[in-house]
Parts: structure tokens; sequence; C-alpha cells
């Protein structure tokens, strides 16, 4: 079985998500050193329990998720759950890479890239071919939806495709133009997507605020949960780490209704 240096690992994820440029809320890359030598990897939304429990069951060598740990303003206390995890991953010579907002930034990778193929979005694209983008750090993409009407329609799809009901708010009537995404806990990000000329918006999370934000604008609103987009991007990431480094790589979908 074919196996990669871990920190040939990190450098080439580091690399392909061009990790160092981000400000985030979390470090990104190598989050915890394991073994050495990598040859087979679980990957997941987030590194949780369970998560990690599986990686140990199938003998794997890493666990790479988008939501890792040591997050800013968390209780940096090792107790609790966070003790349990960190013992999971240190007493089996784990690794556990993690990659936030650069996973949802790639532009072929990224949970916005992954969530527009599977929703059959279609981005719009600058002159470079680049994605258009708006938000703090051009995280929310622009685009079309190509066959569908109405927000109705669009919800529809968001549910057929996601295996979830999505709340929705918004006549469902109302015709589309502009529909900006941006995968994840973008509810804040509404205001950006309005001024870019957006008719709807899918996101994952919604706030209180965001519901007479929606609608005040009559921007079509629709929060399809934080997991389900984006359980893509690190499927599409876990696969280009097969195909580059020739080593096992298994995606787990720890089901989370948030």
């Amino acid at each position: 079985m074919q196996k990669v240096d871990s920190r040939v690992l990190a450098d080439w994820l580091d690399d392909t998500l061009q990790a160092p440029r981000f400000k985030d809320y979390c470090p990104n890359g190598l989050q915890v050193e394991g073994r050495s030598e990598i040859g087979h990897i679980i990957t997941g939304v987030t590194a949780s329990e369970a998560l990690l429990r599986v990686a140990v069951e199938r003998g794997a060598d890493a666990v790479l998720v988008h939501h890792g740990w040591m997050w800013r303003n968390e209780d940096r206390r090792v107790i609790g759950t966070r003790r349990t995890r960190m013992a999971l991953a240190l007493n089996n010579d784990l690794n556990l890479y993690a990659y936030h907002l650069p996973l949802d930034a790639h532009p072929q990778l990224g949970n916005n890239a992954q969530l527009a193929r599977v929703l059959g979005l279609a981005p719009s694209l600058r002159d470079d071919g680049a994605p258009r983008t708006c938000g703090q750090d051009n995280l929310v993409w622009l685009g079309d939806a190509p066959g569908l009407a109405t927000l109705g329609d669009l919800a529809a799809r968001v549910r057929e495709r996601l295996s979830r009901e999505p709340l929705v708010v918004g006549d469902p009537s109302q015709p589309l133009g502009r529909v900006a995404w941006c995968t994840g806990g973008a509810q804040g990000m509404l205001a950006d997507a309005v001024d870019a000329g957006a008719t709807a918006y899918i996101t994952g999370e919604v706030s209180e605020s965001t519901v007479h934000l929606a609608r005040e604008t009559g921007v079509g609103f629709i929060g399809a949960g934080h997991h389900a987009t984006e359980r893509y991007g690190v499927q599409a990431l876990g696969q280009a780490v097969a195909e580059r480094f020739g080593i096992k790589v298994e995606f787990v979908d720890i089901d989370n209704p948030a």
C-alpha cells in the first residue's frame, strides 16, 4: 500500500488550499501530529468523537475535516469532550488535518464550488475565469440556477439534492434572477448578497435577524443546513489526495440535522 509522509501531505494541502492567506477563526492545516507515514485517511465534516472512533476502528492513520479544533474564544482547558477527543487522537497516533475558510473558498474543491455542482448552480465568472464573489474574504459566490424559474423551484432542488427540508423565507412563486450562496454559517453575509443584486441566497444556518432582512429586501432566503451544505468540499479534497498520493481515502458522514 502506498504511503505519504505526514508533513509532505500537510505541505501539499496547505499549498493546494492556499491556507496561509486566510485570517481564520481556527488554525488551518495539521492540528494534531500523529504517525509519520499515512496510507489511510478518514474524511468528514467535523472532527467529532464519533468520526474519530470510526477512524480508529478502521485503522486509519489520519483524519481530514472541515471543522477541526481550537476555535477562537473557546475554553482552552483540556477537559470534558475536548479531553476525550484529544485522547482518541493522541492515544491512537492519529494525524488531524483541518481546513475551514480555505476549504470554503477553493474554486474547484471548495464547499461553495461543490455545492454549486450538487445543486446545478452556474457560477458567474470573471474575465480571468475565477468565480464572481462578494462578502468577507470573497466567500459568497454569485451565479444563477439554469432551468429553475422560481424560489420554490430552487427550494425543491435543495430538498431533493441535499435530502433535507430547507427553511425558506420568501414567496415560492417569486422569480429567480441572480443567485448567491455560501455554505455553513454564513447567514450574516445576506446583506452582501443583497448589495450584489441577488434575488435568492442559499446558506446553511439562519438567525432571527436574517428573516427580517430577507423579508424587508425581498430576497429569497434558503437555510439548507450547515452540515448538509458542507459535506461535499471535504469529499472532493479527499479524492484529490487519493489521486495525488495513491493512498486510501474514505468519507464518513456523521449525520447532523443542524
